[in-house]
């Protein structure tokens, strides 16, 4: 059977132990009538029986919902009455496993109703973000008032790609410097590895010798936007300093006890996106902005609605049981 139909059949499991057999009423429409049938069936239809298992009768409508609830893809596997047969067979299965569970006790069990909790609260916040608007359907000009609102996000800074020497010397790194000034992108490799007190990752020798010394991509000195936290301010207003891709910092760098050569591997110009080219992004952050807005929305409707009340004292009672770590440690320290 396939994950998804699976994993629907534990849920419909799980809400009917919930619900205590009882029938969940289908959610009424806004104006108050009743909710359309599955699959468009007339109501009279749709509570028709396809099949009972012990005092449990599974309607048309139910069957036909559970249809409805698969993505287009795996709907197109239940064309044929044969298939759909199959189906209903999966769905008495998981009938009959949740009448023994009952039977059993099952549902009683802590980690069982945790389980309930948790699809019953995800169930809730996936109806709340139904009700808000697609991105599709977001005005215009809320687009363009949340671009210009913005538009710093939306314009990327100059980047460059840094490497350097870093040596524990200065006179030596003063020498290393002058080299470093004249050498090919294959004499800066091998600077690197003759001098360099951080050592390329294992396998890089193998890499571009003119990346050799990496420290990865940095932007503007002080800006929020492009920091690194490989690379120390000191060495990003340095490569910043630097004229031209492969180019050397004219002066040793102090930083943190060490002295480095610097060198500019890479760069990418500054870019400032258009609205058009933002507006797929920008649509997504409001659809986001809109679904915490309705999460925090029924959460503060929830707590008025039922009112909370937290024991702190007790809550410092509760002792977390030691890890495996902790026992070996606490057996360690044991009197002999």
């Amino acid at each position: 059977m396939p994950r998804p139909i699976a994993a629907l059949l534990l849920v419909s499991g799980l809400v009917g132990l919930a619900c205590n057999d009882k029938a969940v009423a289908p959610t009424p429409a806004a104006d108050g009538s009743a909710a359309p049938a599955a699959s468009g069936l007339s109501p009279e239809l749709a509570q028709k029986p396809v099949a009972t298992v012990g005092d449990k009768v599974i309607t048309l409508g139910e069957f036909a919902a559970t249809i409805d609830r698969m993505d287009q893809f795996e709907r197109l596997r239940y064309q044929s009455v044969e298939r759909r047969r199959q189906l209903l067979d999966e769905i008495i299965k998981a009938e009959l496993l949740a009448i023994e569970a009952k039977r059993r006790g099952l549902d009683q069990k802590p980690e069982v109703k945790e389980r309930i909790r948790q699809i019953l609260r995800e169930d809730v916040m996936r109806q709340t973000r139904t009700e808000v608007t697609a991105p599709a359907d977001i005005p215009e000009a809320e687009v363009r008032a949340y671009f210009d609102k913005h538009r710093d996000e939306f314009r990327d800074p100059e980047r460059r790609r840094v490497a350097h020497i870093v040596m524990a010397d200065e006179a030596k790194a003063k020498k290393v410097l002058e080299d470093a000034k004249k050498a090919s992108p294959t004499e800066w490799g091998k600077l690197v590895r003759d001098h360099s007190l951080e050592k390329s990752p294992e396998g890089a020798a193998t890499g571009p010798a003119e990346l050799a010394g990496d420290l990865g991509i940095v932007g503007p000195p002080g800006g929020a936007k492009g920091d690194n936290p490989r690379v120390p301010e000191p060495l990003r207003e340095a490569v910043f300093k630097i004229a031209a891709v492969g180019g050397i910092h004219a002066e040793l760098v102090a930083e943190g006890g060490r002295f480095h050569v610097v060198r500019m591997t890479g760069k990418t110009d500054a870019r400032d996106r258009t609205l058009a080219e933002a507006e797929r992004t920008i649509r997504v952050a409001i659809l986001q902005e809109r679904v915490r807005t309705a999460e925090a929305r029924i959460e503060k409707e929830l707590r008025e609605r039922y009112p909370v009340k937290i024991d702190d004292k007790a809550l410092e009672k509760v002792e977390l049981p030691k890890s495996p770590l902790e026992k070996l440690d606490a057996g360690a320290r044991a009197p002999k």
